[in-house]
Formats: C-alpha cells, structure tokens, sequence
C-alpha cells in the first residue's frame, strides 16, 4: 500500500466524518445563536436555558437524520470493505 492511498483513505474519512456531522453540529450551531440572541433581549442569563434547546434540537435531528446517517455509514463501510484486496495490491 503507498502512501498516496492512505492518504486517499484517510482524506475519504474525514471528509465522510464531516459530511456526517454537519446536520448535528449546524443545528447546535443555530439553535445556539437563536436561544443566545433571546437571552441578550430578554437579559436573562440562565445557563439552562442554553442546554436544553440544543439537547432537544440535536435530539430531534439525530431521529429525523437517523436513517440517512445509518444507510451513509453502512455504504462507506461496505465500499471500504470491498476495496481492501485492491488497497493491499492483491
């Protein structure tokens, strides 16, 4: 295996990781902001009320994204599974 490869591997991989992320971290993200912008109007200053938006929101998107997530995963697996006689060179 060359080095080339394992950079192609492991490039594959966090560019996989951050696809199946990004839902997750850009809810937080805005979820975050929004509840932030209410709490700067409001002058309320409640760590809580931070917390538990953004646990439900990720929550709920983690069941909605859920399959797609799953089905993402099991595909990337199943095609680096198949290619591994080929990473080897056999």
């Amino acid at each position: 295996m060359s080095d080339t490869t394992v950079i192609h591997v492991v490039s594959q991989a966090i560019i996989f990781v951050l696809l199946l992320s990004a839902p997750i971290v850009l809810t937080s993200l805005v979820v975050g902001f929004i509840v932030a912008l209410l709490q700067t109007i409001t002058s309320i200053q409640e760590q809580t009320l931070s917390f538990v938006p953004k646990t439900l929101a990720v929550f709920g998107v983690i069941l909605a994204v859920g399959p797609w997530l799953m089905a993402t995963m099991v595909g990337y697996i199943n095609r680096l599974w198949s290619s591994i006689p080929e990473l080897l060179g056999r």
